[in-house]
């Protein structure tokens, strides 16, 4: 599955090999916005900030910005400010924004330029004027083992107010490349740079390939003297207005396919029929108002053997459109009870039919399973997340078993939808959808008359390494189902 092959073109084209790296800047290249006002904003809503420091900090930003004052100044004014606060509770400031705000704040282009390197053989690198507890979950995330940036000293478990020279910003960046690329048998002359600001000018003319992102007015006007190619991301930070027009189609054309559906209902007095009839209605109506391009392969493999259990990795809330568009009738969904609370979302989720469980609840989620055995002997497939809840990014969480069980019980077929990159749209911390390609692979259904109590985990383990072997999170180990005939 390749995405934003227009964007990795010239890198897909390329020499591989270890020697040839590939550095990102961060905030603005690799993510949209500025990490640091998402610390300040999270150590205030904590109350580990006072409002009147955060001001502060935030008029410094802003005479950076404009030219009154330079960036080492700054670092240290904020450095200084964290003097005293321990590490562990930076620390866990540091999960806590990247949890609710920057792991959906990642450009899905750059993510692709990212896993193209990487494909290549070439080290990737951050170098960042950002510090650790800034960049670290992003790193982690986009698999990215070198990161260069700032460093805050801590003695004792405790800030001390100074930073750890030499400091990583304009030429300091480029020294701290050439000190990692003298390390590690990097070559300059074939090495790519990915940045969106000015100051990055010094590291962009030592590689062989400087590539302008989002670039500021001083970076676009030095690339178009170079003839530097530049390329500008749009698929996050603040939303147009087109976007949120969608996104309130989408949930406007919810109630208006039920409304279609409704003389069925009166005429049949059937609630299964209103439901078929709006679900693929929404599905069609909603992907596109929402600019969602699905290309889907394994499509016959949806209706070969029904009722199943469709299982599905679970990136974001278009995932409802996708398995609308896809399922289409005869078919309910299990997800967990804290949904039934939302006014709007519970309210819709019980309107067509969907079963809650309560997943902290061992003894009442496998009753909860009981439904769901009785529905697919109705001859009504289920569709379930086994992961149990959206991921933060692209990465495969771990499977629950309720979804195994139910197949097992009601000795019918698991089918897997592999969902590539339904985050592009709409991210887990996202609420407003964006325009995007969504890669589906429907593999062939997986027979479950001959599992058992016993054997259940073993099955469910290969079916998850079958997921990560199609979103490429694992090597191309051979997994061996048994396939239904």
């Amino acid at each position: 599955m390749k995405h934003y092959a227009h964007i990795t073109a010239d890198v897909d084209q390329s020499r591989g090999g270890r020697t040839t790296a590939a550095f990102f800047d961060f905030d603005g290249t690799l993510i949209a916005g500025f990490s640091v006002l998402s610390f300040l904003r999270q150590r205030v809503l904590s109350g580990d900030m006072p409002p009147r420091e955060a001001i502060t900090q935030l008029a410094a930003g802003w005479e950076y910005g404009l030219k009154l004052s330079n960036f080492p100044d700054i670092l240290a004014q904020a450095a200084a400010s964290l003097r005293g606060i321990s590490n562990s509770l930076l620390a866990e400031t540091s999960e806590q924004v990247y949890t609710n705000e920057l792991s959906g704040n990642i450009y899905p282009e750059s993510r692709a330029l990212v896993d193209a390197h990487f494909a290549k053989g070439h080290t990737v690198v951050i170098v960042s004027s950002a510090t650790r507890y800034q960049v670290q979950h992003i790193a982690a995330e986009l698999g990215i083992e070198h990161v260069l940036c700032n460093h805050l000293e801590v003695e004792d478990g405790a800030l001390t107010g100074e930073l750890v020279p030499p400091v990583c910003f304009g030429k300091g960046k480029l020294d701290a490349a050439r000190s990692f690329a003298e390390d590690n048998d990097i070559d300059l002359s074939k090495s790519y740079f990915y940045t969106d600001g000015g100051e990055d000018i010094p590291l962009l003319e030592a590689v062989g390939s400087p590539r302008p992102v989002n670039a500021d007015a001083e970076l676009q006007s030095k690339a178009r003297r170079e003839g530097w190619p530049v390329q500008n991301f749009d698929s996050r930070g603040r939303p147009g207005v087109w976007d949120i027009a969608r996104t309130g189609l989408v949930c406007g054309g919810f109630f208006g396919s039920f409304l279609a559906g409704l003389p069925g209902w009166f005429l049949n007095q059937s609630r299964r029929e209103l439901i078929n009839t709006a679900i693929p209605i929404w599905g069609d109506f909603g992907s596109a108002a929402a600019g969602l391009q699905v290309a889907t392969e394994g499509e016959e493999h949806l209706w070969s053997h029904r009722p199943a259990v469709f299982i599905f990795n679970h990136q974001s809330a278009t995932d409802a459109l996708i398995l609308a568009r896809l399922l289409r009738r005869n078919f309910s969904g299990v997800v967990k009870t804290e949904m039934q609370s939302n006014p709007l979302v519970g309210t819709i989720l019980g309107a067509v039919g969907t079963m809650f469980i309560d997943r902290g609840n061992h003894d009442q989620a496998i009753d909860a399973l009981k439904p769901a055995v009785r529905r697919l002997k109705e001859r009504i497939s289920i569709a379930i997340a086994p992961e149990g809840q959206r991921s933060l990014g692209y990465k495969l969480g771990e499977f629950k078993m309720g979804a195994f069980h139910i197949a097992m019980q009601a000795g019918v077929p698991v089918i897997p939808i592999v969902i590539a990159n339904s985050s592009d749209s709409m991210p887990k911390t996202g609420a407003i959808i964006r325009p995007a390609r969504i890669d589906v692979k429907v593999l062939p259904p997986v027979a479950t008359d001959d599992w058992t109590a016993a054997t259940v985990h073993e099955h469910a383990d290969q079916i998850r390494r079958l997921f990560l072997k199609h979103l490429n999170q694992a090597d191309d180990e051979e997994v061996k189902l048994r396939s239904v005939k």
